[in-house]
């Protein structure tokens, strides 16, 4: 039997139906509330109470600290996967067996040249620019190397086009990064892994043989995993709004990007280091700094533990602990940043005060450590998450133009004046 929900207003009582999914989440369908009440709707600001969506993608339970890419355990996935299975098991439903994967692989290898006309884009960045600017950019401007829309009712064009952004993508991930770094652009080499092959574009320097480190490769790809969905998140929801409105795969993604920008959001491993260096400052006591995030009246906050879903544990931040201790182990890296950034994990584990308000170490806190050790600049930590976050926002756009879902409309409360007359100028 189907559940109701009942709400009275004014006398009058109204019943909605209760949807549930396949976990158990009860949501109450308000669909036809405005119109069975004659106008009234639903405010939720930051619609944190709003499902937006129904999707088949990504389950989270903030509570038990649990974490599914279609319906496989986060915790499984980082450890038994690589990226690339999880981006197709993300955009496709099912994890790919060795033939499927294969060809996955070769597709988006024979798409990974970027027009050479991009690279004078680039040149026409100053070199200070914010590579997630210069990323959100480039991927703004594939449309123009690739104007033919996508026609959504053709399984071939859907994915020629999502072999095609995956192919390129990690392309100007890494030609904004060596634009930063004032180094040459670099193609990849068909002959690696796809993380494998991000790494060497990455940090290949010229003149040089590139010598990979297995132990960065296999904690990159971890971090990649642990980034690849979120659920409706800020660029998850601004990705399927704007594609809502039939816009393509690309513009869509980099609206999805420059979301991601925003440091409540993909900066916020950013904000650990810039966090990490004013300790440092000043003076690096972290007993301090620890007192100062206990002390309400303190503006202080201490970034990269707690999470705004997670309510008792971020389950990434277990499995990527982990791969930052291999990783500061296996680079030898000797930085007081990082070591500050130790004390405040002990500290913060040990005292009472987190313990009892579940105020763990997060995600962002550990990659920000794996990343500064890596020695990639702090602006490169968001496209970083971006190139992690595609296969996410990939899915989420072909899910929802797979399922012609209505363009994105939100309603309001209007507070501003009522109707005023307009006075000509000069009676004013």
């Amino acid at each position: 039997m189907s559940r109701i929900a009942t709400i009275e207003i004014d006398g009058k009582k109204f019943e909605l139906p209760i949807i549930k999914g396949t976990e158990n989440e009860l949501a109450i369908d308000i669909k036809k509330l405005r119109l069975l009440t004659g106008g009234i709707t639903t405010i939720d600001s930051g619609f944190k109470n709003t499902g937006s969506c129904e999707s088949a993608i990504t389950f989270m339970d903030g509570e038990k600290g649990i974490l599914r890419y279609r319906g496989y355990s986060i915790e499984d996935l980082a450890e038994k996967a690589n990226f690339l299975e999880v981006a197709y098991l993300l955009i496709f439903g099912d994890l790919p067996n060795a033939e499927e994967l294969e060809k996955f692989h070769n597709d988006i290898k024979a798409q990974a040249h970027v027009d050479e006309d991009v690279k004078k884009i680039i040149d026409g960045f100053p070199k200070a620019a914010h590579p997630m600017g210069v990323l959100s950019s480039l991927t703004s401007a594939l449309v123009a190397f690739n104007p033919t829309s996508v026609n959504v009712d053709s399984e071939e064009e859907m994915y020629d086009a999502i072999v095609r952004i995956l192919g390129k993508f990690p392309v100007l991930t890494a030609w904004a990064y060596r634009k930063q770094a004032g180094l040459p652009l670099e193609y990849g080499d068909n002959s690696l892994g796809y993380v494998e092959n991000f790494v060497k574009m990455m940090f290949k320097k010229p003149a040089a043989e590139y010598e990979p480190n297995q132990v960065v490769i296999d904690a990159l790809n971890k971090l990649l995993i642990l980034h690849a969905d979120h659920e409706q998140n800020c660029s998850t929801s601004t990705v399927r709004i704007v594609g809502s409105s039939n816009a393509g795969l690309f513009v869509s993604l980099s609206a999805g990007i420059n979301a991601l920008w925003g440091p409540l959001h993909g900066g916020a491993n950013q904000a650990v280091i810039e966090m990490l260096e004013a300790i440092k400052e000043d003076g690096g006591d972290t007993k301090k700094y620890i007192s100062k995030a206990k002390d309400k009246t303190d503006s202080f906050r201490l970034m990269g533990f707690g999470h705004r879903v997670y309510k008792n544990f971020d389950p990434r931040a277990k499995i990527i602990k982990v791969a930052a201790d291999e990783v500061l182990n296996a680079l030898g890296v000797d930085d007081p940043i990082l070591d500050i950034a130790k004390g405040l994990e002990k500290e913060a584990l040990e005292d009472s005060y987190f313990i009892e308000r579940k105020l763990y170490p997060n995600v962002d806190f550990y990659s920000g450590i794996i990343y500064r050790a890596l020695g990639i600049s702090t602006e490169m930590f968001t496209p970083m998450f971006a190139l992690g976050r595609l296969p996410g926002w990939i899915a989420q756009w072909h899910e929802m133009r797979v399922r012609k879902e209505p363009i994105g409309r939100p309603r309001q409360v209007y507070i501003g004046e009522t109707y005023r007359e307009f006075i000509s100028a000069n009676k004013r």
